[in-house]
């Protein structure tokens, strides 16, 4: 082993490194590597992420990320539960189906609010109520993502059940979504805001049939396993705080060129439509910006009285054989108050 001389007194660097310590310098922590996975390569729908990586905000907190696209939310929890990644952003019903089925999958910060989600006809159709879509074929992006069980909800609520009332078809999202619905494939289109945005810039407008209460069905947030939960929370609280910062500096209008910059750079075909772009990005800003209500929270909250609409629905509609034993399991705020505090 080398080792270098230095003409700084010891003294001081003893005095340094206490500082360090009782200050929380990013520098004073361990450097942890994180494999982070997200079910589609949209870094605008994830801009407080990619914000957090172009700003500095995980280096900051020490932390190496390394972010991976999957299809969807299936995929999401298979990564988490295989060890393949440690943190992942899956929907909250695909996390409620994982636990039923014996997956210690947490979900540990709300990134979107608000639904990310909506129930939409072409605008010529004559359908104006989800009800009037009995025996039609409903567009999804995949066949086990998170606007399945969202899709699922509202059309109970219409009375009609998946299989007897209607049928979904995965679609795929942008140009494959955007065929499909020209070529009256599928009578509507449970689409992510951001799948919205992209198919009406392509020229076929869209007019949204999602009941007014069911924005309250919060969309994709961070999720992890238990034992990696137990393991790391000082990793979830340094993951958090830069998430928290990437969300304020991405939610400021001033920031909007920089934010479409980090988001280009994560996925570059998705930045070369900057018209699109910004579209895209203020869908997003409207899904994560928490509703009035519910801002004095803090960024991650997770509102109990929303999981259990979540809850109900699921197994209302069959996605859960039955109600699980502890669904405050499922989820945490543990952390919301310190990510938030600065």
């Amino acid at each position: 082993m080398a080792y270098r001389r230095s003409s700084t007194p010891i003294g001081i660097l003893a005095g340094l490194a206490a500082l360090a310590l009782s200050s929380g310098a990013p520098w004073a922590q361990e450097s942890v590597a994180l494999t982070i996975v997200v079910p589609n390569p949209s870094a605008l729908n994830n801009f407080p992420l990619h914000n957090a990586i172009g700003e500095g905000y995980f280096e900051e907190e020490g932390l190496t990320v390394t972010v991976e696209a999957v299809n969807g939310s299936a995929s999401v929890l298979q990564a988490l539960a295989s060890g393949q990644a440690q943190i992942g952003n899956p929907g909250p019903g695909p996390v409620l189906a994982a636990r039923e089925r014996g997956e210690e999958i947490v979900f540990i910060y709300n990134q979107y609010p608000n639904s990310i989600f909506g129930l939409v006809v072409p605008e010529e159709s004559p359908v104006k109520d989800p009800a009037e879509l009995k025996d039609q074929t409903i567009g999804v992006g995949t066949a086990d993502g998170a606007e399945v069980g969202f899709t699922r909800a509202i059309m109970a609520a219409s009375g009609l059940m998946e299989n007897t009332g209607y049928q979904f078809l995965a679609i795929g999202d942008g140009g494959t979504a955007a065929a499909a619905i020209l070529g009256k494939e599928v009578a509507a289109y449970a689409a992510a805001a951001s799948d919205a945005a992209i198919i009406q810039a392509r020229g076929i407008p869209l007019r949204e049939i999602t009941p007014g209460g069911f924005l309250s069905y919060f969309g994709n947030g961070w999720a992890v396993t238990q034992a990696y939960l137990d393991a790391n929370e000082s990793v979830i609280e340094r993951f958090g705080r830069a998430l928290v910062k990437g969300t304020r500096f991405g939610l400021d209008p001033a920031n909007n060129e920089k934010t479409l910059a980090h988001a280009a750079a994560a996925n570059p075909q998705e930045g070369e439509d900057t018209a699109l772009a910004t579209l895209l990005l203020e869908a997003a800003q409207t899904r994560i910006n928490p509703q009035e209500q519910m801002r004095g929270k803090g960024y991650g909250f997770q509102p109990p009285e929303h999981w259990k609409l979540w809850h109900e629905a699921q197994v209302e509609t069959g996605a859960l054989k039955a109600p699980l034993a502890d669904l405050e399991a499922a989820y945490t705020n543990k952390f919301v108050d310190g990510w938030n505090a600065q």
